[in-house]
């Protein structure tokens, strides 16, 4: 399989993942979403306000670095939100929407990248500004291993309120192979 064709597969799951966890976070009052649970970002609102937050960071770098995709031109237009523990989203239906159009931008932007852009170097300037050049499938590898981690650490929290979101095994979303 392809880096596109992977990277395709791991946009959709991640979109997927993320609308079962926000519907799952829709159940819970505002005192169960902002509740401290001892998770590494405290709460519910604080590990997903993160990963969007660490996602808008990279996908600020991808747009920045390829101009020639149109796919990103949203992403350009998105404020750079602090890496930090605090919550850009405060409210569940603005980081609910602002998921699902990040979420929508991944997959344009894996839809219209090649197998050839993701052999290409990414020079980007990290949060501690420090000048990097690596190669963008394996950073794109990254951000999907970022995301699956902390979305990880939610599905424990909601399991410890007692509340099940399905399946999350990428394999839901892999093709039968019809031989």
């Amino acid at each position: 399989m392809s880096l596109k064709l992977d990277f395709e597969l791991m946009a959709r799951y991640n979109q997927w993942m993320n609308a079962r966890l926000y519907a799952a976070a829709a159940q819970l009052d505002e005192v169960q979403w902002h509740a401290d649970r001892g998770a590494f970002f405290g709460s519910i609102a604080a590990t997903l306000d993160h990963i969007l937050a660490a996602d808008t960071h990279w996908m600020k770098r991808f747009a920045a670095a390829l101009p020639e995709l149109t796919s990103l031109d949203a992403v350009r237009a998105l404020p750079l939100p602090e890496l930090v523990r605090d919550i850009t989203f405060p409210d569940f239906a603005q980081l609910r929407s602002a998921r699902e159009a990040m979420d929508a931008a991944i997959v344009d932007f894996t839809c219209e990248a090649t197998d050839a852009l993701y052999g290409r170097p990414l020079h980007y300037v990290n949060s501690a500004g420090e000048s990097h050049a690596k190669l963008s499938g394996p950073v794109l590898r990254h951000v999907f291993n970022h995301q699956t981690h902390h979305r990880g650490q939610v599905t424990t929290l909601f399991s410890q309120l007692g509340i099940d979101v399905g399946a999350t095994d990428l394999s839901a979303l892999i093709p039968e192979c019809l031989d």
